[in-house]
Parts: structure tokens; sequence; C-alpha cells
């Protein structure tokens, strides 16, 4: 064989095997896309969630119309249009928060803090329990009082909640009393004092029961201080855990005190007024987890003492209540005590 014929043979061995080659190839990559579910993708970058949040002066004014709203229209149900079953009320209120944080958590982000949560049953009973309990009792006698006393009144009466809450810590030496303290204490007993003093249509039975509100619910905070401490839950997750507790605890004791006249009377006030009360007092809690991301302890307290004296004032406008110049006055004392306990942080 020459030369010329060997090179002819080694050009075709040469083409068979790059042609060989591209078979193989092209069943390599056939393979690949068959099982491309099975391989990364070349980029795949994960997008930040963002998490929305509101502006402090877009949340603050919502909170505080909100939280009005919610004391004013409560009043309006119970002396205006004469439906007076508060805890009929309240019982309605927790059975819509607890189905309404339910689907809050299924449809939207806000209630992620609820996996942080790991509830046991002994959680449950020596925890969530009496907390619920103390928080229902707080609920039914805070609007049992909108029954007996004005807005105005009551509105200085939770003033005196810091000072329950200080003495309640005394007493179980939960915190050790100091000058500052003490002198808070007396200030905002003295201005509460003084308002009371110049409340022109007090009722004792009325003053009682707004005073059993405020200690049920200084207790309910000092015993979530002790039970609950390093456990963080906003607003709306304590709600999502208390709501279904205090619905139930409210149920139970329904019978004995309101019985069925709650339910012979809800033609007064039908299911249009029924449903936007509960949805009114359900997105002021939906507004408290905003709220609390967006300002210091004392923008959020001075937004409270604003919120305060907006209620007195329209309970004035609205329901005609009076106020007398001795309870300003005293009013005022206890809010510069409230101001100086919250900016203090309670030490």
């Amino acid at each position: 064989m020459s030369a010329e014929e060997r090179k002819d043979v080694e050009s075709v061995k040469e083409a068979r095997n790059n042609d060989d080659e591209l078979e193989k190839l092209e069943r390599d990559l056939g393979a690949a896309s068959a099982n491309d579910d099975r391989l990364p993708a070349p980029i795949q970058a994960r997008v930040p969630q963002k998490t929305f949040r509101l502006s402090a002066t877009t949340i603050i004014p919502v909170w505080i119309v909100l939280s009005s709203t919610v004391i004013i229209y409560n009043n309006y149900l119970y002396n205006t249009l004469g439906f007076e079953f508060p805890v009929f009320l309240v019982t309605w209120h927790l059975v819509f928060a607890a189905i309404g944080t339910r689907i809050l958590q299924r449809t939207t982000h806000l209630l992620d803090g609820a996996k942080d949560v790991h509830l046991t049953k002994d959680m449950f009973l020596r925890s969530i329990l009496p907390i619920g309990f103390l928080f229902s009792a707080s609920l039914i006698f805070s609007n049992k009082a909108y029954l007996h006393l004005t807005v105005s009144f009551i509105q200085m009466l939770k003033a005196f909640t810091p000072v329950a809450i200080l003495l309640i810590s005394f007493a179980f030496r939960i915190q050790e009393p100091n000058r500052r303290l003490l002198a808070i204490v007396l200030m905002i007993s003295g201005g509460v004092s003084i308002a009371s003093y110049g409340e022109l249509k007090f009722d004792m039975f009325g003053f009682t029961v707004q005073a059993l509100a405020v200690c049920f619910e200084a207790s309910r905070l000092v015993m979530i201080q002790v039970l609950l401490h390093g456990l963080k839950m906003d607003p709306l997750v304590s709600l999502h855990y208390y709501a279904p507790v205090c619905a139930a605890i409210n149920l139970l004791i329904l019978p004995f005190t309101e019985g069925w006249a709650p339910f012979q009377h809800l033609y007064r006030i039908g299911p249009l007024i029924l449903i936007s009360n509960a949805a009114v007092a359900f997105c002021l809690n939906v507004a408290a987890v905003f709220l609390i991301g967006v300002g210091s302890g004392l923008v959020l307290t001075l937004a409270g003492v604003f919120k305060d004296i907006l209620l007195i004032t329209g309970s004035v406008v609205i329901f005609g209540a009076k106020i007398t110049p001795i309870q300003v006055f005293g009013y005022s004392i206890a809010l510069g005590g409230l101001i100086i306990f919250k900016t203090a942080g309670g030490k």
C-alpha cells in the first residue's frame, strides 16, 4: 500500500471517530435534557422577602383613631342603643379575634411570630390559662364600667394602672421600691384622687368595677412578665393564643351572668353593627403590631396620652359628659406621673 493510500485510510478512520464522538455527545446532551428536573439551575438567586411596614406618621394616627373608635363605639352600644350586655359583647369580640387571627396566619406574615412559640400542655395550664382568666376578667369589668361611668372619668381612672402594677410588683418582691417609684405612685394616685373628687356623677359601684378592671389588668401584665419572661409575643400573636381561651371562659360564665337576654335583644343592633364593632376592635390589635415597631417608648407614651385626651374631649362633645376644672387639674398631675413612669422604664 502506497503512502497516499495509507493517508486516505487514516482520514476515513478519523472521520468515523469524529462521528462516534459526536453521537456520544448528542446522547449525553439528550440524557441531561431528560433529567433537567434533577439538575440545579445554573443561576438561582433567593429574593429576600420584604416586610411590610408603616411609618410612625401613618400608624400612630391610625392607632389613635381605632383605639378611640372602639371605646366610643362600645359606649354607644351600651348607653345609646341600650345593649347592656358587656359579657356577651366581649365574648363576641374574642370569638371574632380567634377566627380572624387564624385567617391572618394562613394568608399573611403578620403572625409569623407564632412559629417561635412552642406551646406545651404544662405551659398552657401554668401560664396561658391563668393569664387568660385575668385578661377575660379585665375585659369584662372594664366594659361593664361604661354602664355606670362616663368615658372621660373611666379614662382618668385608667391612669392608675401603672400604680397598680408597681404595688403588685412590690408586694411579690418582683421589683424593689425606690424614691423615684414611690414619688410616681404618689403623683399618679394623688392626681387620680383629685380627678375622682371632681367627678360630678360619681357612682361607687361603677368606680369599684373599674378599680377591679385595673387590678385584673395590672395582675395580668405582672404575670406575663413573670411567667412568660423572655418569650416574645406581639399583640396579635398574644391574641391568637388568648382569644380562644378567654372566649371559652366567657362562654362558661355567660349563662350565669346575662343568660339568654343578649340573644333576645340582638335586634336592637343588627348584624351590621355587631360585625363592624368586632372588626374595629380586631383592626386595633393589627394596628398595635405595626405601632410597637415604629417609635420609642416616649413617642408611644405621648401617643397614648394624646389618645386619652382625645377620648375625654370626644366624651364631652359626643355624649355630653361634663368635666370640672378640678378633674382637669388632677388628671394633668396623673398624666405627668404616667409620662415619668414610662420614660423611666418603670425603674
